[in-house]
C-alpha cells in the first residue's frame, strides 16, 4: 500500500511517498481503507523531532476516516462496508497518512451520515481533545463561563461549539481578522489578543482551555475563580504552576488526548445534531503531504487541514 513515510527527522520534505506492507487486523482489531485524515500539529511536531515516538521510519497521522475493510477476531461492533471515524491511539498507534490503517475496534464510532470523510476525517484528535477537556475533565454544565484561547485554531474552533453545546457562554482569544469566524460558531465574546490582554478582560471564568502554555497558562490562573479548572494541552513551563493553582484554589490540568470510543459516539451525536461541524482549511492529496505539513508550520491557518486518500470525498 502507498503510506507517507520519514526515515529522518527534519522539515517538511522528509515526507516521501512509500510502498509499505498492508496491515493485517489482529484480535479486536479492524481494518479501515482511509479515505481522508486530518494533519494536525502533533504530527508536524513528531516529524521534526522525536517527541513520544522514536523509531524510524514512521509513518504519521491519528487521524482517520474511512471504510471498514476487515475485521479481526471478536469484533462485535462493526462489519466490513462500514463507513467508520476515529484516533488511532495515541500516540504509538501513529500511521493514518497510508491507504490502510489497522486499530482497535474501540477507537472508532460510526462516520455520522450528515458529514463527508473529509470532514469526518478532520475530527478525530481534535475533537476529542476538546472533548476530553471540556466534558471529562472540566464538567462544564449550562451556564458556566468558558475561555477557549486560540479559539480559531483546531482544537479551539471545535471546543468553542462543544462549549456551546453544554449550555456554557464562551469566550474566545483570536486574532481580529478571525472575530467573525469565531462568532459564527457560537461564541458570546472574542478577544483579540494582539491588543488586549485578557487577563484585565476576563473575570471569573470556570474554565479555561489553553492549547499554548507558557505564559498564557500563567496569566490564566488570573481569570478562574475559585474552584474553576484550567486544562492545558502543553506542560506547565513555570515551576511555581502548582504552587500558583493552589494559591488561587483552582485546578490546573495537562491533558494528553486518549483513543475513546465513547467519546467518539458522544462526537457523533453532535455532528448528526448540527451541533458540530469542522471548518477545513485546506485539503491534499497524500502524495502532498508535505504542503499541508508546511501550511500547518505557517500557525496561520483557520481550522484543520486534512489529506485525501483515493475515493475520498472534498469537503466543504
Amino acid at each position: 500500500m502507498r503510506a507517507i513515510s520519514q526515515d529522518t527527522l527534519g522539515t517538511p520534505e522528509v515526507l516521501r511517498e512509500a510502498v509499505v506492507p498492508r496491515p493485517v487486523p489482529g484480535p479486536s482489531q479492524i481494518l479501515v481503507a482511509v479515505r481522508a485524515a486530518g494533519v494536525n500539529p502533533t504530527d508536524w511536531k513528531h516529524r521534526s523531532s522525536s517527541l513520544f515516538l522514536d523509531r524510524l521510519p514512521l509513518v504519521l497521522g491519528w487521524d482517520v476516516s474511512g471504510v471498514v475493510e476487515a475485521v479481526g477476531f471478536g469484533v462485535t461492533l462493526f462489519k466490513p462496508g462500514d463507513e467508520v471515524f476515529g484516533m488511532l491511539p495515541y500516540p504509538h498507534g501513529v500511521g493514518s497518512h497510508a491507504e490502510y490503517v489497522t486499530a482497535p475496534a474501540r477507537a472508532f464510532a460510526h462516520k455520522p451520515a450528515e458529514i463527508d470523510h473529509v470532514q469526518a476525517g478532520a475530527l478525530p484528535l481534535a475533537a476529542l481533545t476538546a472533548h476530553q477537556a471540556i466534558v471529562d475533565t472540566a464538567q462544564v454544565g449550562p451556564g458556566q463561563r468558558v475561555l477557549i484561547h486560540a479559539a480559531a485554531g483546531g482544537v479551539g474552533h471545535l471546543a468553542v461549539q462543544i462549549a456551546k453545546a453544554r449550555g456554557a457562554y464562551v469566550i474566545g482569544t483570536a486574532s481580529a481578522a478571525k472575530h467573525a469566524f469565531v462568532r459564527s460558531l457560537g461564541a458570546d465574546e472574542v478577544i483579540d489578543y494582539r491588543t488586549t490582554d485578557f487577563a484585565e478582560a476576563v473575570q471569573d471564568v470556570d474554565m479555561v482551555l489553553d492549547p499554548l502554555s507558557g505564559d498564557t497558562r500563567t496569566r490564566s490562573f488570573d481569570v478562574l475563580r475559585p474552584g474553576g479548572t484550567l486544562v492545558s494541552l502543553l506542560p506547565p513551563t513555570d515551576p511555581d504552576d502548582a504552587a500558583r493553582a493552589a494559591a488561587k484554589g483552582v485546578r490546573a490540568e495537562t491533558l494528553l488526548v486518549e483513543a475513546d470510543h465513547a467519546g467518539m459516539n458522544a462526537i457523533a451525536a453532535l455532528v448528526a445534531s448540527g451541533a458540530l461541524r469542522p471548518h477545513i482549511e485546506a485539503v491534499f492529496p497524500l502524495a502532498e503531504a508535505a504542503k499541508a505539513h508546511a501550511l500547518g508550520e505557517t500557525d496561520r491557518t483557520t481550522g484543520k487541514l486534512v489529506l485525501t486518500v483515493d475515493g475520498g470525498q472534498t469537503g466543504e
